[in-house]
């Protein structure tokens, strides 16, 4: 295939739907955070080998934020349908296959975050509730003792909450696509999305 054609057919950054158009902005902000990880980085290393003053706080918010970055990616990739596939078998297919092979990646993938999920919401459940019952948040334990892991922990539940309502938007888009058709690539241009 060449590259001329690749990119007709697979523009970058198109939501391809409601809830992608609204994942797909949100997106490029919590983007923004890997910035202001990488700033109090730098004041880390200055202020512990420059001053011999290092902070408590500076590495527990860069893995929380690392970690909730991280996360929100698989939805965000998904909003562009980024995810991987082995193109080398996916092109070689028909548009009728092709159909059907992303039919059938969007329901496993459904059915993956849905257990993931699942297993998600017992961790953060006991983030935020005792084992007596009571409202609190789980703390790290460090000397900052922040409630980072409580925070993550709900972060990634609700992350894989979408991510599995995504694939499942994607399963009812490619099912509804003409089975002769190539896969549909909306023209990348602000407000263009596909409703399912």
């Amino acid at each position: 295939m060449d590259p001329e054609e690749h990119n007709a057919r697979d523009p970058v950054l198109v939501p391809q739907d409601a809830l992608s158009a609204w994942l797909v902005p949100l997106g490029r902000v919590v983007s923004l955070a890997f910035l202001f990880i990488t700033a109090i980085t730098f004041l880390e290393v200055v202020l512990r080998y420059g001053f011999n003053s290092p902070t408590q706080w500076v590495h527990e918010t860069t893995i929380a934020l690392t970690a909730i970055c991280f996360a929100f990616g698989g939805a965000y990739c998904l909003a562009l349908d980024r995810h991987i596939r082995v193109v080398l078998i996916y092109d070689a297919l028909s548009p009728a296959m092709r159909r059907w092979f992303d039919v059938a990646i969007s329901i496993v993938g459904a059915m993956a975050c849905a257990l993931m999920a699942w297993a998600a919401w017992s961790l953060a459940y006991r983030g935020f509730v005792s084992a007596g019952g009571q409202f609190r948040l789980e703390t790290s334990g460090s000397a900052w003792n922040p409630p980072t892991p409580a925070i993550v922990k709900a972060v990634l539940f609700v992350t894989l909450v979408v991510m599995c309502a995504q694939f499942t938007l994607q399963a009812i888009r490619h099912l509804r696509r003409d089975p002769h058709a190539e896969p549909p690539r909306p023209v990348a241009s602000a407000g263009n999305v596909e409703d399912v």
